[in-house]
């Protein structure tokens, strides 16, 4: 599955979806689809919500289609338009009384216990689970989808140190979760599965 941020679409797909072409709008449809439910989860864990939150998404795509620009990749302009949803979601009291009572699942992975890549990846996304939305995202948003701290705290609509903040108490939290309280308070670096793009805390601040 492609990325969003790698999602290209030429201008003519673009045209006719635009001008209302039912197999235009399919082929955007599946081309975007996939990578934007795979943020959306990501973001807030949970299946129903991701799942209408998808449907937001693809229809504000649609419905502002003649305000692509093309100044950065197709993909890339639903990402902004995802994470935006979900942010929105994460304001709301309704979301707020869901997360107080309700226990979030996982995705789980099916991996055999001897698979040590697979172990850590479930180890992380438990970790990461088990943050609060609004942390979770600054961290993935800052790790996995290269943000700065600038563009996150437009997209949040706060302040640089916001940012910064939220993200250094997510990877505290992490370190706890991952290394366990003793290991964290020492300053030991945490455990990264290989292949997980986890940026420094430092780069961007």
């Amino acid at each position: 599955m492609q990325r969003l941020a790698e999602i290209h679409v030429p201008e003519d797909l673009l045209a006719s979806a635009r001008g209302g072409d039912r197999e235009a709008r399919r082929a955007l449809f599946e081309r975007v689809a996939p990578g934007a439910l795979a943020i959306i989860r990501r973001l807030v864990r949970h299946r129903a919500l991701a799942d209408d939150l998808l449907q937001d998404t693809l229809i504000a795509m649609f419905e502002h289609l003649g305000d692509f620009r093309g100044e950065a990749p197709f993909g890339i302009w639903v990402r902004r338009i995802a994470v935006s949803r979900c942010l929105m979601a994460f304001r709301s009291p309704w979301h707020r009384a869901r997360v107080a009572l309700e226990t979030w699942t996982e995705d789980g992975f099916a991996a055999p216990d001897s698979d040590t890549r697979n172990a850590d990846l479930i180890d992380l996304d438990r970790a990461l689970a088990r943050l609060s939305p609004v942390t979770r995202t600054v961290v993935w948003l800052f790790d996995v989808e290269g943000w700065s701290h600038e563009e996150i705290a437009q997209a949040f609509d706060r302040t640089v140190s916001f940012s910064k903040s939220q993200l250094a108490r997510g990877h505290a939290r992490l370190r706890t979760e991952l290394l366990g309280p003793m290991n964290a308070t020492l300053g030991v670096p945490a455990r990264v599965p290989p292949g997980i793009p986890y940026r420094s805390e430092i780069d961007g601040q």
